[in-house]
């Protein structure tokens, strides 16, 4: 049956679809923190539980890995890049980082990622950026840093600095090869999303292979139990959490809603996983909210809403992070075409 959806309606019922999957991103994202955080106290190193959870997901996507294995030859520079950036990169360098600096610090820090995704737009595509969205990174980095409490405990270190930057870094890679390649002028159909992730997860997996060795992990702490604010609870389960939900879940709907919203204003909605992770500590871990942290959340929240509502009224026809020839040679499509209203 003919769709009758003035463009104009299709547009804005694809932009909430796109603030709502980056929503469930950002909560599925948040949620690795408090069930991880039993493991590593159970223990396991935090490299390990890193490695589990993009082993884990890669494993169970090796399905789709193996439908798409075209990819490989069509889209390798694609391919590699979400791997190393998207998966390996950020989960090694904030883990690195938290060695050297507080975690309220490198958890800021690599938040700044929406400001560099502006000033990857701005300067490199030399693209305009709204003044919303503007305003909205200001507010949701300022929020973050009262929730983070950011003053408390804070080390100057250089090295620990690039370290987090260099997450933040690989965050804009993310939020760049999500929406990169997406109005498919080269003549090909853009791969599907799920080929890309699963070949991200994979060779992300294999990289953090190096890094966290997990050959000296005590594997023997799977099969235990953890503790979640004294209530008892199977390591696996949480595991499997996140695993299923703050891996595959998350990249899925993170990856899409990108498509729908663009880089920049994905990226500060994508602040809310902080908040999101700090309420879900105090409800399962009993980590209390002080009232500036509510403030800080209040202010994230609506950073988030005012970045989200600079989307463009009008369906756009080159992509906000599409290269074209200012493109980075070697990336490649994320989404089809059929997955834009």
């Amino acid at each position: 049956m003919h769709d009758t959806t003035p463009p104009g309606g299709r547009h804005a019922r694809g932009r909430s679809l796109g603030l709502t999957l980056a929503l469930v991103s950002a909560f599925a994202f948040g949620g690795s923190g408090p069930a991880a955080k039993p493991l590593i106290e159970a223990g396991l190193e935090p490299l390990h539980v890193t490695w589990l959870r993009a082993a884990g997901a890669a494993c169970l996507l090796l399905p789709l890995a193996w439908r798409h294995r075209a990819l490989m030859r069509e889209r390798p520079g694609l391919l590699l890049g979400f791997g190393l950036l998207a998966v390996a990169g950020v989960q090694a360098c904030y883990f690195a980082a938290l060695s050297r600096i507080p975690v309220g610090v490198a958890l800021l820090i690599e938040y700044l990622a929406p400001a560099l995704v502006l000033g990857w737009v701005r300067f490199v595509q030399r693209r305009p950026v709204s003044r919303a969205a503007g305003v909205g990174v200001v507010l949701a980095v300022g929020g973050l840093a009262c929730v983070v409490r950011v003053w408390s405990g804070l080390t100057l270190d250089l090295l620990g600095l690039l370290l987090a930057l260099g997450a933040a870094c690989c965050q804009v890679g993310y939020f760049v090869l999500s929406d990169h390649g997406s109005d498919g002028k080269d003549g090909r159909l853009p791969p599907d999303p799920l080929g890309v992730i699963a070949y991200g997860l994979l060779t992300g997996a294999l990289v953090l292979t190096v890094i966290a060795r997990p050959w000296e992990m005590r594997w023997q702490v799977l099969g235990g139990p953890a503790s979640l604010d004294g209530s008892t609870v199977p390591a696996a389960v949480l595991l499997g959490w996140i695993v299923l939900v703050a891996t595959v879940a998350a990249y899925l709907t993170g990856v899409v809603s990108v498509r729908r919203l663009s880089p920049q204003v994905a990226g500060v909605v994508a602040c809310l996983e902080a908040v999101i992770a700090t309420v879900l500590a105090w409800v399962l871990l009993g980590e209390r909210l002080a009232a500036v942290q509510l403030v800080g959340g209040a202010v994230v929240l609506l950073g988030a809403f005012i970045a989200q509502s600079s989307a463009p009224k009008q369906q756009q026809h080159e992509p906000v992070a599409s290269g074209g020839a200012e493109s980075p040679a070697g990336a490649g499509d994320v989404l089809p075409d059929d997955a834009r209203t």
